[in-house]
């Protein structure tokens, strides 16, 4: 596959910057088409959403994107955003009985991002094979053991399971010494461990080799545009260089050696997937993968305004109400207490995003069951207004909501279940 020209991946006038957009406007409109809604409440711009859709295609150079469901988790959502472009193809779940839940909906073309040891789930994909091949998800794999689960769980039926290998694209500086960066996922690492792993899959009467995925977490999930630390920001996107161009020497040597142990057994490799939101435009250029993943920018959510390559707009927000005035210049919402996973930090904190001008106190942070509001625009709330947060990350929102409410210009179109809401918890 060619090499792709990073520089066709213009920034889209449709997508403008979280930062040029009318607060105060923006603020009024959801006031206005909100109004019959009662707070607390989590909802969606579709438009903003579709707009953030187009930005993620022009820098997909192409390659089709694989919806990461982690990021939505939502099934009639996830449903609007696979048909909003046909280069919106295929699932990327996080759980198998996720991906299960997903197929008796009718999905198919579904790949378990991580490893499973639900035995009863694997048994239930089996069965799946078994009767409707192309409707079964892909598992993830990466070690013996995962395969010596699945072919336990099988018991000897006549199907075999589809997996997928996971490659380790951590970065060494040291060349396999020292201090490693990056997700700490797969052991398999070089090209020789990917052949005999990929040998192995297909030599079990079980498993078949479907796929790979290669996931650079350290430049995909890690903002290069941190605000207030220009030294911190200027070595990260050092890092990101350096191991860009460790990868771009790695992984066609890792795909192609895979391709050969297949080669040797009649058989092709189905797909090479890569990237995430945060490296759409990169993965693509490496010329090394042959579809995309990603999730988060749908929505945009907080942590995704620290990259220089985007320019995306919030789309997903929860909605607060002031309930308490203890003091001028201080403004008390119900609840808000809903920090997103990773090192615990402020930047795992919602974000106050309307009106413009609001802050956590220091001193109590986002509460459980309430949050003390301070700032200039703190002081013309009133008992009763509404505040309109970001989540810091994506999907995580709609573990706190039972349904979202869908806005396209000036109404309301829809209400949609979350997972929580269909009663599913997958984690």
């Amino acid at each position: 596959m060619p090499g792709r020209d990073p520089s066709r991946y213009a920034r889209s006038p449709l997508s403008p910057p979280a930062e040029t957009i009318d607060r105060e406007a923006l603020r009024a409109r959801y006031d206005s088409v909100l109004a019959p809604v009662t707070p607390p409440f989590a909802f969606v711009d579709l438009d903003a959403l579709a707009r953030n859709a187009h930005r993620m295609r022009e820098q997909a150079g192409g390659l089709p994107i694989r919806v990461a469901t982690k990021s939505v988790r939502s099934t009639p959502l996830l449903r609007r955003i696979l048909e909003l472009d046909p280069g919106f193809r295929g699932v990327l779940c996080f759980t198998l009985p996720e991906a299960l839940h997903l197929a008796e909906r009718g999905f198919d073309d579904l790949l378990v991002a991580y490893p499973s040891v639900d035995r009863g789930a694997v048994a239930r994909a089996a069965r799946l094979a078994a009767e409707a091949p192309g409707r079964a998800p892909v598992l993830m794999v990466d070690d013996r053991p995962h395969l010596d689960l699945i072919e336990g769980a099988i018991g000897g039926g006549a199907a075999q399971m589809p997996v997928c290998l996971d490659v380790d694209l951590g970065w060494w500086p040291l060349g396999g010494r020292g201090a490693r960066i990056g997700p700490r996922r797969s052991p398999v690492h070089d090209a020789a461990r990917a052949r005999r792993m990929a040998g192995e899959i297909e030599d079990r009467p079980g498993t078949r080799l479907a796929g790979l995925m290669a996931y650079e977490g350290q430049i995909a999930g890690v903002g290069d545009r941190i605000p207030g630390r220009p030294l911190r920001s200027a070595a990260i996107r050092a890092m990101q260089s350096a191991s860009e161009r460790e990868i771009g020497r790695r992984l066609p040597g890792v795909v192609a050696a895979v391709r050969a142990a297949l080669a040797e057994r009649g058989r092709e490799l189905g797909f090479v997937n890569g990237g995430g939101t945060g490296s759409l435009a990169r993965t693509a250029a490496l010329g090394a993968v042959e579809e995309l993943s990603a999730g988060s920018g749908f929505f945009a959510p907080a942590l995704f305004d620290n990259y220089r390559a985007l320019e995306l707009e919030p789309a997903a927000f929860f909605c607060l109400p002031v309930v308490r005035r203890p003091v001028g210049g201080v403004a008390t919402v119900l609840g808000g207490g809903y920090a997103a996973s990773g090192p615990a930090g402020g930047d795992r904190l919602p974000e106050p995003y309307l009106p413009g001008g609001l802050r956590f106190d220091r001193q109590e942070g986002a509460g459980e069951v309430q949050t003390p509001l301070i700032g200039a625009a703190a002081y013309r709330l009133r008992i009763g207004d509404r505040v309109y947060l970001r989540h810091a990350k994506a999907g995580e929102l709609c573990e706190r909501f039972n349904s979202l409410h869908l806005l396209e210009g000036d109404r309301i179109v829809d209400e949609v279940a979350t997972y929580r809401g269909e009663g599913k918890a997958f984690l």
